[in-house]
């Protein structure tokens, strides 16, 4: 459960609370909630799956078993990017608060080191690369070793919120909900409006599929997967829509719709400076906890790729630690250099897209396989399977067609790529290829 809030409570939250305000306007909290439902049954089909498959891989293991080969090649191959670039996104995200922190110290950093190449006089966003090598340091260390930081950690996010939360709720003006859906409710293909904004709030949502890729570490895992995903659900559901009830009543939306640190902008506002310093060091401290989580799940899904022969064997090469050293290693310098040259705004938006089609094959795979093995112990049961899984579906089809199209065009792009190294050269040294298994 620690794993996942750590997860899910981070850079979303922290910025993104903005940004949806700014395409919504105070609907942005009808936005939480359509973003919440859709990841609340996309969660509950991940706590049946991942109780009888408890294995390495989430939503790619799911595909495999029930939809085959090929289709768990696209849901992994989208789940690459889609951890590759949150890790990357946070890693930006942090720099952006770490930076003017490090100031306020004396440490000040020439302009080459702290940003990449799209801006002028940018080299390399350093402070971003030199996250990730730490995060993936604590990694290398194990499993167990990395968990007690994390829960300690995602206590600090937990008690900046709270912070946030006491102070502003005491300026609360209703005044500033009216308008209070000012865009619209949007549709597919727009760009403004309730839709729009879950549609990137999305991202504020999703890391609790990072608990699944870590089925094989957990002690019980029939019963810890299912509470740890739908508890971490639930708690992180109910603090977004508190906080961002409580900015919204505390400030003038168009006062922090633009703001890289919505909150500190918020509690720098009221004349609460102290606040705000301590919600900027908290974030600092603790956006680590996401980069932990997406990192340690990024591996695993290359793991169980390579168990199944769609990538080379030797990346699944567990060291002592029980830690897959090669493939933490790679995925950490690949994910270094994307935080080091992008914009945070393009690796956010294109991490929805993977996430969107993990999501809707988890939708899939629990209708599939409650139809074709409707007698199998399931340790954890989805209520109202059919629903959960429809909703799951359509909700991330709707989703996917609201993120921007240079998004949709970039994700179509990545997955024909994948396709092509799938032909060329993992449907040929498969495990089911070389008939080492059967089909599903």
């Amino acid at each position: 459960m620690a794993l996942g809030v750590g997860a899910i409570v981070g850079t979303g939250i922290l910025t993104l609370i903005g940004v949806g305000a700014g395409l919504a306007g105070p609907a942005v909290l009808i936005s939480f909630g359509l973003a919440g439902l859709v990841c609340a049954c996309a969660a509950l089909a991940y706590a049946e799956l991942s109780t009888i498959m408890p294995a390495s891989g989430s939503a790619y293991t799911y595909t495999y078993a029930s939809l085959g080969e090929i289709f768990a090649w696209v849901v992994g191959w989208s789940l690459i990017l889609e951890y590759s670039l949150v890790v990357s996104a946070v890693a930006v995200g942090w720099s952006g608060y770490a930076i003017p922190f490090l100031a306020g110290l004396g440490i000040d950093l020439p302009l080459a080191l702290t940003v990449g190449p799209h801006v002028e006089g940018g080299l390399i966003n350093l402070p971003a690369v030199f996250i990730i090598a730490v995060v993936t340091g604590l990694l290398l260390m194990g499993t167990k070793e990395s968990a007690t930081l994390n829960a300690i950690l995602v206590l600090v996010k937990i008690a900046a919120l709270v912070v946030f939360v006491a102070i502003a709720l005491p300026h609360f003006d209703s005044a500033n909900f009216k308008p209070f859906m000012p865009y619209g409710f949007g549709a597919p293909f727009v760009q403004t409006g309730v839709m729009a904004a879950a549609a990137i709030i999305f991202f504020a949502f999703y890391g609790f599929d990072a608990i699944a890729t870590a089925a094989e570490e957990t002690k019980k895992p029939e019963r810890d997967l299912a509470i740890g995903i739908i508890g971490s659900m639930v708690v992180c559901t109910v603090l977004y829509i508190v906080v961002a009830a409580a900015a919204i009543g505390a400030a003038p939306v168009s006062s922090f719709s633009d703001s890289p640190e919505p909150l500190s902008l918020i509690m720098r506002g009221l004349g609460q400076g102290a606040a705000a310093q301590w919600i900027a060091a908290a974030a600092v401290i603790a956006l680590p906890t996401v980069l932990l989580a997406f990192l340690f799940g990024q591996s695993r899904i290359f793991l169980g790729m390579a168990r199944d022969g769609l990538l080379p064997n030797r990346l699944a090469k567990i060291s002592t630690r029980g830690v897959p050293t090669v493939v933490t290693i790679f995925t950490a310098i690949v994910v270094a250099f994307l935080a080091g040259i992008m914009r945070l705004d393009e690796l956010a938006s294109l991490a929805n897209a993977g996430t969107l089609m993990a999501f809707m094959a988890v939708g899939i795979s629990l209708i599939v396989l409650r139809v074709r093995q409707p007698n199998r112990e399931r340790k954890f049961k989805a209520p109202l399977w059919w629903l959960v899984g429809g909703v799951a579906i359509i909700g991330c089809i709707v989703f996917f067609f609201s993120l921007k199209a240079s998004t949709q065009l970039y994700f179509l792009l990545w997955n024909v790529l994948g396709l092509v190294i799938y032909l060329v050269w993992s449907s040929r040294n498969s495990r089911l290829a070389k008939g080492e298994e059967e089909a599903a």
